[in-house]
Formats: structure tokens, C-alpha cells, sequence
């Protein structure tokens, strides 16, 4: 067959073949038989072997996977990866209901859907091409899984337009295939979620292709972003994603009967008819073809969104309504309460052990004293406690009062760590004493921890001897106390006193961001971090100064932020011992400027484009050596094609190697590349 001619049939197998992949996941409605669709199949597979220049990038044939091993680097997500907040009843959802509108200034309408218990991802698509997809991670960066997505037939490696989209849905494992495949397993999963996660991980896309994984997809990020997220689930089905089918909407004004025209399938109808939506959705949940521990409700307008924001945790626009969790019986033996980092005051019960869900529950958090006043709780009762979402332990209901007598239990009028006196704000207890020893240790073991400063050696047992030392007092004294100190001790040897110096040493280097979050300031996380710089706060002063004049506004014009989230970084940055801890450590030599920006650096990668395949010693993950590509002007991609100029290459890398050293692509070190950039 002649190139022109082969190309041409690559071209309208590939297009039939994608619509018959459609039909048949999608869609569940398959036009042509399976031996036809293998016959056409098969036709693709030997013209692309015959000329594999010619194969098209959302070419049918990515299903089948490969056998070559490959990475799974990290990669940093462009959109906001939450987690969502979470409650246990309707009375709960109602009250959400309530605050939500009362903080948006107006009635609100709702979409309900079911929360999917699967293994979360992002799907970036550019120009309607699947360029990546990307598992949740930490919600900042995640693992690059895109070869072995492409496996799964439900989802588009092309789109009917040719958009830039990122879309988020949840990749599951249908429950009728899961104990068949169970059983083959070396060592069996627990439940399809876990099983669906670890193939998804697997170092072989060709293994992941014999697993029948599949998809429902829920948001969608698009450049120009529609008005609602009625829009947004229209917008997403009309490019060939597979929606949840079980959808509900909600509102109290004529928009309703439109909607329901429109889908008759969804459930639409008044908000007073949600609570016996969410009720036929948890009987419907044993029946199911797959599995759901809640459902997902939701705010529909954007602008409503956008003006709600987000905390460091979860979008204050929608919650996870979890369904009822294993519960088991104990008695109370005693409430205690514990000091957070930000003087939080939290009580405590010591409960008779008790085992749930294979662990053995003994300590359970009562959140506050409203809490404990709707429980009518005191110490001496039997109580059900449950696992809340699988993980955390929460009591439920009181099941039988004691028989001592001992009513409801009040929280103490004192500080148990400092004996100040505690303030109620909200509906939780603090104590306001910067200077409480609770708060204090909360804030070292903070600041010092993995994710924060990561100071090696610097553990809760060594920052407690510097405590009851004296030598520590506040985070700042981590960096003027003198190690040598500690060789005075018993279990402090040179070699450890050596880490400990040259950990806190190392934390100086560390970036303006991870220093910020290292403080711990109420409701200045990651997620926040990040808009505070995009939006040109790039240094501390310039935090600083915006607090001292005492005005939210530029706050809350950033995308993201709400009011609470822009009230709190005010009135924190203008806590005078917040202003000494933070001038102290800028004296001390930690970072509280963000580099350079882009544009002041020299386009020296402009017109090329780079890929990245190993692991590295300066670049980990491996993805920050091309955020340096991207800053200098060049392009990045994630596969080697003949546009490829450049190939960075670290130890042990992949199959981009052998293809770059085939095209003749720029092959680059690491010592190279560092060479390059300072150039």
C-alpha cells in the first residue's frame, strides 16, 4: 500500500474506530458486532506497525497498552485538587444549606450526585487531545498515569472540540468483575477502590489494559468557565465524557421544570424534596454495579463559587454527604480536652476499647461543646461510636446514661496547659495565650514535621527535651539555640547532634512557600499560598503591609479566597507576636521572598521543546526541571516526538531514550542542563 493511500485509511479507521469505542463505553450502544469492530481493529494495528509515523496521537489502538515499563512521575496540577468537607445527616446538610446561602447574600440552586468510591484523577486535554492524566496525590502534585488511562475504553482520547479542558471523575472498578480478578492476585485487595488505585500505578499499561476500569466523570475546568454547573455537565457530555446517570437537581424557582425537560432522566425538583432524594439514593446504594459511600452536593453557580472560595482544605461550595458508617459499643471512661497549635481547645473521650472496622477505637474526638450538648453526653455512658468515612472515629449517639448520676459535661473555664481562661468564638473554645506551652510544642512539631521545614532529626521527643530545657521557646530559637548543647545529654551523640545542625542548616534554603505554610497561620495552607503569589504577594512585606492597612478588599478579588479565609490572614498578620515570630526568622536567614519572576529571566529555551525521562539528584520531582524549561521560554511535553528538540536525561531512564537517540533529539545531562541554566 502507498503512504498516501495508508495514511488516508489510518485516518478513517482511527475516526470509525473511536466512534464504535464510544457507542460501546459510553454510551453502552454498540452499532457493529465485535468481530467486525476486531476485524477494523486488527487493519489499524498492522497499518500503524507498517508506517508508525502515521499513527494519530488519540489513535484507538493506545487501548491495548504497552509492555515496555514505564514512569509514573510527579507532576503539579493547574486546577484546585480539594478534598471536600464532609457531614453525617440531614440536619447537617440543612444547617450547610443555611450558612452557604447566608454567606452567598442569596438562594442557591443544587446539583446531588453520588459520591464514587474510586481512585480520583485529572484529565488535561489540549486542543481535544488527551495530553495527561493525573491521579490526585497530595492535591498539588500527583503521579503521571496517562499511558495507562488511555487503556480505558470510557475515556475520550479525543473530544468533539477541540477545547483545552481539564476534567475531573473518579476511575472505578465495576463490583462484577472485582472478585474474579481478586483471586488472582498475589495478595488480595480489600475492596475494588484499592484495587482500581493499584492497577492504576502499574509500571505496565499492557496490564492495565486487562482490567475493565472504568470512569465517571463530575467538573470541568475550561478557558472562558460556563455560568453554572448545569452548563459545565452539558458541556462535558457533549464532548464525549461519561456522566453518572443517578444526577439531582435542586431549587426553589421556575428553573426546575426547564431543567427537567432537558434531562429527564435527572431527578429535578424543590429543595424540600432533596432529603427524600438523598434517602432513595442510599437505599438504591446496595444495588448498584459499583461502589458509593455518599453523595456529593453542590453549589450550581459559578459566580456563587468563586465568591464562597476555598479553605487550605476543601471548597466551601460543596460537601460530601456520607452515608452511615460501622458503629460499635463502648463506655465513656473519662473527657479530657487538648490544646491545638492555634489554641484550639478540642475534648476528648477515653472510651472502653473497642474494635470497628478491624481497628481498635479508645480515644474519640467530640469536636466541641455544642457537640457533646446535642449528645446529651456525659461520662459513665454507653455510647455507638463509628468510623466516619472508614477512618475517623466519632460518637454517634448516646445509647444508655450512667447510673452514677453525672450530667452533661462542661468544658473547663481554664486552659489546661497555661490556666488562662478559655474564649468561646464560634462554636469552639480557645485559648488566646500565644505563649501556652501546648500551643507552642503544636507549633514546633508543626513547623519542623515532613511537608513543612523537614528538619532531619529534629523529632517530638528531641523538641520536647528543648522545651523542658528551656533552650526553645518559640520556632525562632530552633535557629539560636546551640546543638552542642544537647551532647551534655544521655541518647545525643555527635553523629546526631551533627543531623540536627545541618538539618536546621538546610531548612534556610527552603522556598519562600513552604516556609509560609510552615508557620502554621490559620487558613493559610498550600492551596492559598498559591493564589496570595499568583496574585503578585510574592514576599512577606507585602502580606505584612496589605494586613496593616486592614483592608479584605484585594483579598477577596482573588480568585479562590473567601471572607472568612481574607478576614483571617488580617487579623493574623497583624498579631504583633506573629510580626516577632516572623521579623526574628527573617534575621535568622529563612526565606520570605519568592523568586525571581519568569518573565525577568532569560528566554534561552525559547523555540524548543524539551521532555524529560529518569530520575535526578537537583530535580525532584523530576517536573521541576521543567517548570525551569517552561520559565526560560521553551515548550514541554510528555512524549518524544519528532518536534522534540531536547531530551533531558537522568540515571535509569525509559524507552524516550532509545526513541530520542532515533529521531536525533538533543540528548541532555543533568550537569548540562544545570550548566544551561545558569548561562
Amino acid at each position: 500500500m502507498k503512504r498516501e493511500e495508508a495514511d488516508r485509511r489510518i485516518g478513517e479507521l482511527t475516526e470509525k474506530l473511536l466512534r464504535y469505542q464510544y457507542e460501546y463505553y459510553v454510551l453502552s450502544r454498540p452499532s457493529v458486532s465485535d468481530s467486525e469492530y476486531d476485524r477494523l481493529f486488527d487493519e489499524l494495528l498492522r497499518l500503524e506497525e507498517e508506517f508508525p509515523d502515521l499513527k494519530r496521537p488519540n489513535s484507538p489502538t493506545e487501548r491495548v497498552g504497552s509492555d515496555l515499563t514505564q514512569e509514573l512521575p510527579e507532576v503539579r496540577h493547574t486546577i484546585p485538587v480539594l478534598s471536600l468537607d464532609k457531614c453525617y445527616s440531614y440536619a447537617e446538610l440543612e444547617e450547610w444549606i443555611e450558612k452557604t446561602e447566608r454567606n452567598a447574600g442569596r438562594h442557591c440552586s443544587y446539583f446531588v450526585e453520588e459520591k464514587i468510591d474510586g481512585a480520583s484523577i485529572v484529565l488535561y486535554y489540549e486542543k481535544g487531545i488527551l495530553s495527561r492524566a493525573v491521579t490526585r496525590g497530595n492535591g498539588l502534585v500527583g503521579n503521571d498515569v496517562t499511558g495507562n488511562v488511555k487503556t480505558i475504553g470510557s475515556i475520550p482520547l479525543r473530544l468533539s472540540q477541540p477545547l483545552n479542558v481539564a476534567a475531573r471523575g473518579e476511575i472505578f472498578l465495576p463490583l462484577r468483575y472485582f472478585e474474579e480478578i481478586n483471586r488472582e492476585m498475589d495478595i488480595p485487595y480489600a475492596n475494588p477502590r484499592n484495587l482500581a488505585s493499584g492497577t492504576l500505578r502499574r509500571v505496565k499499561s499492557s496490564e492495565v489494559a486487562k482490567v475493565p476500569l472504568d470512569i465517571f466523570v463530575y467538573e470541568g475546568f475550561f478557558e472562558g468557565q460556563p455560568g453554572t454547573h448545569l452548563e459545565i455537565l452539558e458541556l462535558l457530555e457533549s464532548l464525549g465524557f461519561k456522566l453518572n446517570p443517578h444526577i439531582g437537581f435542586f431549587a426553589n424557582d421556575e428553573i426546575v421544570s426547564e431543567v427537567a425537560s432537558r434531562h429527564p432522566s435527572w431527578h429535578c425538583g424543590e429543595l424540600s424534596e432533596m432529603g427524600a432524594f438523598i434517602e432513595e439514593r442510599r437505599a438504591a446504594r446496595r444495588d448498584l454495579p459499583y461502589e458509593i459511600d455518599g453523595l456529593v452536593v453542590k453549589v450550581s453557580e459559578i459566580p456563587v463559587r468563586e465568591h464562597l472560595g476555598y479553605t487550605g482544605h476543601h471548597p466551601r461550595w460543596a460537601i460530601a454527604y456520607k452515608f452511615e458508617a460501622p458503629e460499635g459499643l463502648t463506655v465513656v471512661h473519662d473527657i479530657d480536652v487538648q490544646v491545638g497549635r492555634t489554641g484550639r481547645i478540642t475534648p476528648v473521650a477515653r472510651v472502653k476499647p473497642v474494635k470497628i472496622s478491624g481497628s481498635t477505637i479508645s480515644n474519640v474526638t467530640l469536636h466541641n461543646q455544642e457537640y457533646i450538648d446535642m449528645l446529651e453526653l456525659a461520662i459513665g455512658d454507653m455510647v455507638a461510636v463509628s468510623k466516619r468515612g472508614d477512618v475517623i472515629p466519632a460518637v454517634e449517639r448516646v445509647v444508655e446514661k450512667n447510673e452514677e448520676g453525672n450530667t452533661t459535661w462542661k468544658m473547663p473555664e481554664n486552659c489546661p496547659s497555661c490556666g488562662s481562661r478559655l474564649e468561646k468564638i464560634g462554636a469552639h473554645h480557645f485559648c488566646r495565650n500565644p505563649d501556652c506551652p501546648d500551643q507552642v510544642r503544636g507549633r514546633l512539631r508543626f513547623f519542623v514535621a515532613r511537608g513543612q521545614m523537614d528538619i532531619e532529626s529534629l523529632g517530638p521527643e528531641t523538641l520536647d527535651v528543648l522545651i523542658e530545657k528551656g533552650w526553645v521557646r518559640d520556632i525562632p530559637d530552633i535557629y539560636t539555640f546551640d546543638p552542642e548543647k544537647l551532647l551534655e545529654l544521655p541518647g545525643f551523640g555527635e553523629k546526631k547532634v551533627k543531623l540536627i545542625r545541618e538539618g536546621i542548616e538546610k531548612s534556610k534554603k527552603k522556598p519562600f512557600r513552604t516556609v509560609l505554610q510552615a508557620l502554621g497561620i490559620p487558613e493559610v495552607g498550600g492551596k492559598v499560598i498559591e493564589l496570595l503569589i499568583d496574585a503578585g504577594y510574592r514576599d512577606i512585606g507585602s502580606i505584612v503591609e496589605l494586613a496593616k492597612r486592614g483592608d479584605a478588599t484585594p483579598l477577596l478579588n482573588i480568585h479562590g479566597i473567601g471572607e472568612k479565609t481574607a478576614r483571617t490572614i488580617i487579623e493574623e498578620f497583624s498579631k504583633p507576636d506573629v510580626l516577632e515570630r516572623i521579623d526574628r526568622l527573617k534575621r535568622a536567614g529563612l526565606n520570605f521572598k519568592e523568586e525571581e519572576a519568569e518573565e525577568k529571566l532569560s528566554q534561552s529555551f525559547a523555540g524548543q521543546t524539551w521532555c524529560v525521562t529518569g530520575s535526578f539528584e537537583h530535580f525532584k520531582p523530576r517536573d521541576l526541571a521543567m517548570e525551569e524549561v517552561k520559565k526560560r521560554g521553551g515548550r514541554v511535553t510528555s512524549s518524544v516526538t519528532s518536534k522534540t528538540t531536547h531530551l533531558l536525561a537522568g540515571s535509569n531512564p525509559g524507552s524516550k531514550l532509545d526513541k530520542a537517540v532515533a529521531l536525533g533529539v538533543k540528548i541532555v545531562s543533568e550537569e548540562e542542563f544545570l550548566k544551561m541554566l545558569q548561562s
